[in-house]
């Protein structure tokens, strides 16, 4: 299993913790942030496959923000594939 920490830009929450398996979400979690929503999108995505995610929640902005808590963790899991990947090639 993969753990991930990824520190925010430009949202409330200020970091994200994902642990994956076999690119399945098992458990996630926000710090800081709206509580309730973000629980909400950490039960939602649990279950999911990281690509599935990356493509129902990469671009969502919040309010006048150019990013948003769910787009900063497509982001974060983007650059979790990207790592994978460089793993492979070496």
């Amino acid at each position: 299993m993969d753990i991930v920490k990824y520190e925010t830009k430009g949202v409330c929450s200020s970091l994200i913790e994902v642990k994956i398996e076999n690119n399945i979400i098992k458990d996630l979690h926000f710090v800081g942030g709206c509580n309730g929503n973000l629980q909400g999108i950490s039960t939602l995505c649990k279950g999911m496959d990281v690509n599935d995610v990356i493509k129902k929640l990469k671009g969502i902005r919040c309010g006048n923000k150019q990013t948003s808590c769910p787009d900063q963790l497509a982001n974060c899991l983007y650059e979790y594939l990207k790592e994978c990947a460089k793993k492979v090639v070496h």
